[in-house]
């Protein structure tokens, strides 16, 4: 189904916000369920969008010449690994662990934790790139730094398409997860 892909959804379907309509966004701090675990794991989401943000912000400054190479490249290399590792990691223990007892709690949601999943996949094919090529820009910095730009472009691009990506995918997840978390007393 078409509004299952990510670069497609406008939001999380219909048919995935059962619980969302009785436990909507604005009332997850106040609810009694709404556990240290599950803001912790809103505050990695949290973190992951705004050091995609920051990413995408430095590159915009090297390439409009704000921020030299020599700042630039070690900037890219500590926050563009971070991101990626980290990343990887918490999707991974969603895949492996989270999302199985989501499900087992509430099958209903099924499917929307298959698509939160195949979202990870689209990801895992992102991060693979904006990886590649942010390598090629750092080894550019000391190798050919009159080049970088032209390799700094499309990477630029790419974390673009990233914080686009983490904006859709990470309130999709937020808005299936925590209310059956909420609904079901999980993580407390």
């Amino acid at each position: 189904m078409t509004h299952h892909d990510i670069t497609l959804r406008e939001g999380l379907p219909t048919e995935m916000q059962t619980l969302l309509r009785d436990l909507p966004r604005d009332g997850w701090d106040d609810h009694p369920n709404f556990a240290r675990a599950t803001r912790q794991w809103m505050g990695a989401h949290q973190g992951f969008r705004e050091l995609g943000a920051a990413l995408l912000g430095d590159a915009e400054d090297f390439l409009d010449g704000r921020m030299p190479a020599e700042r630039y490249a070690p900037r890219l290399a500590r926050g563009g690994h971070a991101l990626i590792r980290n990343l990887h990691g918490h999707h991974t223990w969603e895949d492996r662990s989270f999302f199985p007892e989501l499900e087992a709690a509430d099958p209903r949601f099924a499917r929307g934790l298959e698509m939160l999943e195949g979202d990870h996949v689209t990801l895992d094919a992102l991060l693979d790139d904006i990886a590649r090529t942010g390598n090629r820009a750092v080894q550019l910095a000391t190798l050919a730094p009159d080049q970088m730009a032209e390799e700094v472009k499309p990477l630029r691009d790419m974390t673009e398409r990233l914080t686009g990506f983490l904006t859709r995918h990470l309130t999709d997840e937020e808005d299936l997860v925590v209310p059956i978390v909420l609904h079901h007393k999980l993580r407390g």
